[in-house]
Parts: structure tokens; sequence; C-alpha cells
């Protein structure tokens, strides 16, 4: 028997999403249901998922709860911030992601998950509003308004332990700044000087998350724990962090054909991506300056994986386009389009085109499962800093600087199984070329 490094999942396991929307009240409710037994958790690894354990004689196949101490769903208590004064119950049925047959045997434990003011700065998302919104002379007297925030849901909600994630909006795009950005004690001055230029919102629950012992997920591409400041504060506090941005549909199909054209060795040309939606978020992107944060993090992956330092006969002159288009209505029901023009044998040009019908909160819910699960499991190991293995679930995996990035969905699997391996005592034992 090798020796688990992971403490046991003692207690309730606490989590506050920052956002009550549509990906947020979709996967309550479907974890809800399934800790009822009126729903399976398809597409969670954690609680499905199988994989292989050991090598030779050692060699033998488990499902990855049987493997590490993965916290129970019956254990999960949900809680969250969100602008609007919606319980989880009201906002489910306006997001008209699922059937109300699916949301009603679920009913009094959404009505009961009612939101704490969120800390929101319209200036960083200014195609929505809401009245519940925190009041505070500056962004260090916000920050701690959501540590007593997680304070008092951890007491009341006698938690354990707490993971905060963000399923929130994409905010605008802004750069970083050394001056700020660089270090904690920069950082923590800019909070009490109101510095709301370099300061975004879910910098903020970030910093109150950590603060709190608690890991944070960044669920959307915001530059939030993208910055030296926050690493040095994750390795401060021991905390695990994660991100960015959820990976789940287009960008998850462009990491599973991108790494096939490589292998093959298949040259690029051109690849344009557009899609339509008309969901909340759909609407924040509808401005400029939230698409421009959007639109960094959904072409990063290509010019990672069709590496042209390698090939530079198939992908130096690779042409990459993104669009977004907010039309109401489809609202979570996204569509995808991507026009990809190939070329191989003595360069004769070939063309893919691929259209996916998919639900945004649907294909985004398991991952958010899994972020929460690995994230406390990471905790529990004595895990802190970025955490890369969850890679697999991020479209923009962060990194440090100087270091790459792995985008291929498969060499992220990859990296995921060999994490589980490694918190079970086993050696991580699948490698990455």
């Amino acid at each position: 028997m090798k020796e688990n490094i992971v403490k046991p999942a003692n207690g309730k396991l606490g989590v506050m999403c920052v956002g009550l929307g549509a990906v947020t009240t979709t996967t309550i409710i479907g974890t809800l249901m399934a800790r009822k037994g009126l729903a399976k958790p398809v597409g969670s690894f954690a609680c499905e998922g199988i994989m292989r354990i050991g090598k030779g004689k050692e060699k033998c196949y488990k499902e990855v709860k049987d493997i590490v101490p993965v916290a129970d769903l019956n254990d999960i208590v949900f809680g969250a911030w969100d602008l609007y004064e919606d319980d989880a119950y009201d906002a489910a049925v306006k997001a008209n992601v699922l059937k109300l047959q699916d949301i009603e045997p679920v009913k009094d434990e959404l009505r009961a998950i009612r939101p704490y003011k969120a800390l929101f700065d319209k200036s960083y998302a200014s195609n929505i509003d809401g009245p519940n919104v925190k009041v505070g002379e500056s962004r260090w007297e916000l920050t701690e308004q959501l540590r007593e925030d997680i304070r008092n849901f951890k007491r009341e909600n006698n938690c354990e332990r707490v993971v905060v994630i963000w399923i929130a909006s994409t905010e605008k795009y802004i750069p970083r700044n050394d001056e700020v950005h660089g270090s904690v004690k920069a950082f923590e001055a800019a909070m009490k000087a109101n510095d709301v230029a370099n300061v975004a919102p879910s910098m903020c629950y970030a910093y109150a998350a950590m603060r709190e012992g608690c890991p944070f997920v960044m669920g959307a591409p915001n530059l939030c724990v993208d910055i030296p400041a926050m690493w040095e504060l994750a390795e401060e506090t021991k905390t695990p962090i994660t991100g960015k941005d959820f990976k789940s549909g287009q960008t998850m199909m462009k990491t599973v054909l991108a790494p096939a054209f490589f292998t093959r060795q298949l040259g690029v040309t051109g690849w344009f991506s557009t899609n339509i939606l008309g969901n909340r978020d759909g609407i924040v992107l509808d401005n400029p300056e939230n698409f421009e944060t959007k639109r960094r993090s959904k072409t990063s992956a290509l010019e990672n994986i069709l590496d042209s330092d390698v090939y530079p006969d198939l992908y130096n002159d690779m042409y990459h386009k993104v669009r977004i288009n907010y039309y109401p209505p489809r609202g979570d029901e996204k569509e995808s389009w991507d026009n990809i023009d190939i070329f191989g044998w003595m360069g004769y040009p070939m063309t893919i085109k691929v259209n996916f019908l998919c639900r945004d909160s649907i294909l985004a819910a398991p991952l958010v499962l899994d972020l929460i699960l690995f994230s406390d499991i990471a905790l529990r190991a004595g895990e802190y800093g970025i955490q890369k293995f969850m890679s697999f679930y991020c479209k923009a995996p962060m990194h440090k600087d100087g270091e790459k990035p792995v985008h291929d969905l498969f060499k992220q699997f990859a990296m995921l199984k060999n994490k589980i391996r490694e918190f079970a005592g086993y050696e991580a034992d699948q490698e990455l070329d």
C-alpha cells in the first residue's frame, strides 16, 4: 500500500462562488441532484474518472476517488457573491439553462443560497449593473469586507475548509504594471490608496481568499492572479491558486485538433474562429475592452501548440482570428464555427470546418466541480502556489515569467494524472514529450 500524502477530507467543504449566474447555478444544481441520486456528474474526472496507477505487476485501474481522498459531494456547502439579489433558485430559473423539472427537486436548498453583496466596479464590466453591491472607501476596505464574508460563511456553515472560485464576468483588459503588481507590499499599498486603475475587483477576491487560507480559482481570463504579487502571496499564505479561464467549448476543440495537425506535420495557414452567445457573458463581452481580455486568452493556445520554432515552414505564416458576437436569442446555447485552412503533401491546400452547437454552462459545470475538488485536495496535500496540474481545465494556464505553459489537452491530462499518482504515493510515470 502506497502512502497517500493527502490528508483525509474531514468535515464540510465550503465553496464560495464569485457570481451566481448560469454556470454557478448549473454547477450547484447538478451537484445537489447528484447527491440525491437524481443525476450523474457527467464530465467530472474527480467524481467519475478511472485511471492507471502503478506499472508492471502493480499496474491496475481505479476510480480517482479511490486513489485520493476526494471530498464527498454530501459535504459541500455552497455560497456566493453576486451583484443581483436573487437567491440561487430564482437565478437558475432566470438563467434558463436547465429545465424546471431539473431545478424543482432541489428548490429548498437553492432558496437557502442568498448571495453576499458583491465587490463590483462598473468600469470593469460596463455592460452590466446591479443593486447588491458593497460600499467602501477603498479597495482595501472592500477587501476586508470580503474577508469577513468568508469568515462568517465558514463559521455559520461549520466548514473545515473553503475554496473560492471566480465564475463571474470577464473584466476589461488591463496590462500588468510591475510598480503595483510586482510585490505584495506594492499591491497592498495600491489597495489602500484605492488605485482602481490597477487593482481590479477580481484581484480583491483573490487576495481575500488567500489571506483567509482558501485556495483560489480564476475561471475568467482576467489578469488577477497572473501577477508576481499574487504568486508571492500564495507562497506566503501557503494556498493553492489556479487559472485561468475555463476551457470548455471552442478552445477545448482547438487543443484537441491542433495536436493532431502538429503530430501529423500538417501545415496551417489560417484558423478563423467565431461564435455567438446570448447569456450574461455575451453581454459583457460585447464591450471591446472586455472582449480584448477574452481574445488574448482564446488565441494563446494555437501559437503554443503549433510551434513555429519547431516547424517554421508549417506554422510561421499562420493567421489566427477570433470573434465573439452577442446574440440574445441563443441564451446559454452557444454556437461556434471554425474555418481551418491546412496544407499537406507537396503543399496542397485543404479546409476543415467545425460547427459546435454547445451549451456553455453544461460544459463548464464539471470543470468547476473538478477545480473545486482538486484545489481542496491540493490544500490538504500541503501544495501551494500555481497548480499547473489543473491546466487541463484552463484556456490560458498560469505560469511564472520565463516558463512555457502546456496547452495540448492530452499532455495536460497526463499532467493531471501524474499529480494524482504523486498525491497517492505512486511514481508520476506518464512522460510528456
